[in-house]
This record gives structure tokens, C-alpha cells and sequence, in this order.
């Protein structure tokens, strides 16, 4: 059962589990703010802890708000898609034949059926992009594994509404959101990093600042470049 605190002109949704530490978060595209609380804490407990946040939650509200929208996709001829940062216009071919997707010269070319409707044209694309994204995590996980000294148990590509990535730190797997095929390659080795760092120290804390400056000393850098680059034109909501 979810539970409202009002601080102000800030409203936060209140979801008691069974965890074992407080998580806050901030959810595009208006600013949405929840906090997932142990059972065991009390609201009191709770909004003490909110109140203490409410700077890093405005900061975190003006960066959503400012963040650029792409407009809504058609997956119509000559649309502009990103592939790993570069714009690329959307060439479809009608053909019996299975779907296909490649990237030729400065085309993404979608091989569709005859008279496909658009969701069947974004499965084709959507199922593309996690492929893609697959192929160039695999690798970047072998490599950061020896340096970090961890071990990735399991990895999860799906669509994710309100994360680039997520960790499961005891069970060592992660999970990252499709979307990151359409960024530069950098900001895809920033989420893995960041993600395997907290199978090291599961919650957002100086260790763990501690540790991203460690191995990656530019994450920052990674970071904000990620938040300038428009997102999904769509409401997010969890």
C-alpha cells in the first residue's frame, strides 16, 4: 500500500517492502518522487529522512524537467533513429519476407512485411536494439570483471520506463535498459560500470563514489553527458 507525505509543494509516494535500506527516487518525466522504506521504519522515521533529501530531490526534479523529449516515433520513411549516438533516417522496404533491420551507409533500413502496423514496426526495431545492446555489453562486462574483481551472475536487456540500468548486488546480476543502443558507446560503459560497482556496495554512498572514481575517474563526465541527451518522448510511470 502506497502512503503520501506532502513536504511543501513536494509530494512523495511512501511503499513499505521487505528490504532492508531506504531508496529514493526521482522519475521522469514530471519529477515524480517515491520512497521504497523497510517495513520495520516508521512515517515519521521516514519523512525525517525525506526532508533531510528534499535539496538533492529539487536538483534532480530541475534536471528531468530540463531534459530534452524526442518526439514520438512513427516508424515512418525518413525518420531520424539513433544507433550508439550517431542520427540515422529510417528506410522502410515492404517485402514477404521475415523482418530485417540494417544499418547501411547513413540509413537504419527496417525490411517489414506489407501493410505491418506501426507496433509490429517498433517489435522489429525494439527487439533490434536489445540485440545490439547484447553483442556490445558482453564485452565490456569480460573486461571490467578482472579490474573490478566481481563476477556479473546474470544479465537482464530490456525496456526499462525509469532506469538506464539496475543491480540485484547479492544475486550479482544486472539489468540495462535498451534505450542505451541509442547513446555513445561511453554512456553504455558508464551504466555497466556503475552497475557492477554496486554488486561491490549496493547503495549510492561515499564507498561507492568512492569506488566509480576509482575505476572510472571521468564518470561524472559520462553521467551528465547521458542526462543532456534527449530520452523517449512517453510518459514514465512505475
Amino acid at each position: 500500500m502506497t502512503t503520501k507525505i506532502i513536504l511543501g509543494d513536494i509530494s512523495v509516494d511512501v511503499l513499505k517492502k521487505d528490504i532492508k535500506n531506504v531508496h529514493l527516487s526521482v522519475y521522469p518525466p514530471s519529477g515524480r518522487v517515491r520512497i521504497s522504506a523497510p517495513l520495520r521504519m516508521n512515517l515519521d522515521t521516514i519523512r525525517l529522512f525525506a526532508i533531510s533529501k528534499l535539496r538533492w530531490i529539487r536538483q534532480q526534479q530541475r534536471k528531468i524537467i530540463a531534459q530534452d523529449r524526442e518526439p514520438p516515433r512513427e516508424f515512418i520513411e525518413r525518420e531520424s533513429h539513433y544507433v550508439w549516438g550517431r542520427r540515422y533516417l529510417l528506410k522502410v522496404i515492404e517485402k514477404e519476407a521475415p523482418p530485417e533491420v540494417k544499418l547501411k551507409h547513413s540509413q537504419l533500413v527496417l525490411r517489414i512485411r506489407p501493410r505491418s502496423p506501426e507496433e509490429k514496426r517498433q517489435q522489429v526495431l525494439d527487439d533490434w536494439y536489445r540485440a545490439q545492446l547484447k553483442t556490445a555489453v558482453v564485452p565490456l562486462i569480460a573486461k571490467w570483471e578482472p579490474l573490478m574483481g566481481v563476477k556479473v551472475s546474470r544479465l537482464f536487456v530490456q525496456r526499462m520506463k525509469t532506469k538506464w540500468g539496475s543491480c540485484t548486488s547479492k544475486a550479482g546480476s544486472i539489468r540495462l535498459n535498451t534505450e542505451l543502443a541509442r547513446k555513445p558507446p561511453e554512456c553504455l560503459e558508464y551504466i555497466v560500470v556503475h552497475e557492477m560497482v554496486h554488486i561491490l556496495e549496493p547503495t549510492h554512498n561515499a564507498r561507492f563514489t568512492q569506488l566509480m572514481d576509482q575505476y572510472m575517474p571521468d564518470w561524472k563526465y559520462y553521467r551528465e553527458m547521458l542526462n543532456r541527451l534527449p530520452v523517449r518522448h512517453e510518459n514514465w510511470w512505475y
